[in-house]
């Protein structure tokens, strides 16, 4: 793969932020999922409520949406989007001793929502880790990725379709 096939890099391989002036204004939204795997003591406690430093879920799903919105400052080329609505849902999973996170993205604009998608189910995974890390060092985060997209030039995408 050569630097002219990535977009972010100029045809002298230098990094640079892409010009999306000339983009139509479309509607856009990303959805991305993720999961943090942890012992089975640790999920009773969210489930119940009774981690002491308070509603873990809750303020996981805060911290996603505060994430999403401060994506442009933490991804380097990642244009600022004025992002029109952001859907966090964390589902406990006893079945698998985790906690999953999907995240559904908006805007009307001229580039997309994955990257703000993806940051979102981050920040709120890592919000979860950093709420327990004190009763489970051992939590993984895992899965994350974007399930799919749709708006602008190159249309709709979802993970696993065919072309």
């Amino acid at each position: 793969m050569s630097y002219n096939e990535l977009t972010h890099f100029n045809a002298s391989g230098e990094a640079y932020m892409v010009d999306v002036g000339e983009k139509d204004i479309t509607t856009r939204e990303g959805v991305a999922e993720g999961r943090i795997y942890m012992e089975p003591s640790t999920l009773q406690k969210i489930i119940e409520g009774g981690h002491k430093k308070g509603d873990v879920l809750g303020i996981a799903r805060t911290a996603g949406i505060m994430g999403c919105k401060k994506t442009p400052d933490l991804v380097p080329l990642c244009h600022p989007i004025m992002i029109t609505s952001v859907d966090l849902v964390l589902t406990p999973e006893p079945e698998n001793n985790a906690v999953y996170c999907k995240a559904t993205v908006r805007c009307n604009g001229q580039t997309g929502v994955e990257m703000e998608t993806l940051c979102a189910v981050q920040v709120a995974l890592l919000t979860i880790y950093d709420m327990c890390k004190a009763v489970d060092r051992g939590m993984v985060i895992s899965e994350v990725g974007l399930l799919s997209k749709s708006g602008g030039k190159s249309g709709s995408w979802v993970r696993g379709a065919s072309a």
